[in-house]
């Protein structure tokens, strides 16, 4: 039995059996990204029918009474800081992928601030709301996409938030200048987490353009 309990553990501990453990969580952590990335667009999806249904329908006329809209100044800033930080996450990528960590942070934390502030942002617009949730089609459809936004903005910043908190426990970990270039393991893994958090940023100002356009510009 110790015999066998020895011939395992040297086995696991095996250059070719590490490299193997690593690409698998490194694959874990792209396909992870991407089947979340699929489930928020299922929830996006069932919002989107909904809308369209209701519009299409309009039953008694009480689609949209009177051309009611929800503040638009407030829509606009939503959407725009919301791009913004999608952007300053690419635009991190591609600096960090070229070797600047530095530049990748100070996007990074620029990003960070400008998600807080499109949180807050969407939180106070509720309390703007020139109707009351279930008074219209379009009111309970904007309500819903308000909340869901709400939980996307405090997903998507604290999803970048950690990869710098991460970047930063890595210095103390694994030491010297850039250690998020390296190949160590955590580094790689890093990285993926990395691009994986950008594609999400990336596919949220793709979406939050269709729901801009279906609650402040049709």
């Amino acid at each position: 039995m110790t015999d066998m309990s020895n011939k395992s553990r040297s086995y696991s501990e095996t250059p070719e059996e590490r490299e193997f453990e690593l690409r698998a969580q490194i694959g874990s952590t792209w396909s992870g990204g991407r089947l979340f990335i699929g489930m928020y667009t299922f929830l996006l999806a069932s919002l989107a029918f909904s809308y369209f249904y209701l519009r299409s329908a309009n039953n008694g006329l009480l689609w949209r009474p009177n051309g009611v809209t929800a503040p638009t100044s407030f829509g606009w800033a939503i959407y725009s800081l919301g791009v913004m930080t999608a952007l300053l996450a690419i635009f991190g990528q591609v600096r960090l992928r070229k070797g600047s960590v530095i530049d990748w942070q100070v996007a990074g934390w620029t990003g960070v601030a400008g998600g807080l502030v499109a949180l807050f942002l969407q939180i106070w617009q509720l309390t703007t709301l020139p109707f009351y949730p279930g008074s219209s089609g379009y009111a309970s459809t904007f309500v819903g996409w308000a909340v869901i936004n709400i939980g996307t903005l405090l997903f998507g910043t604290y999803w970048l938030e950690t990869t710098l908190a991460r970047s930063l426990r890595m210095r103390k970990e694994i030491g010297g200048p850039e250690p998020e270039l390296s190949t160590n393991p955590s580094a790689r893994l890093f990285r993926a987490n990395v691009a994986s958090m950008t594609y999400f940023w990336g596919f949220v100002a793709l979406s939050s353009t269709l729901f801009l356009a279906m609650f402040y510009i049709l």
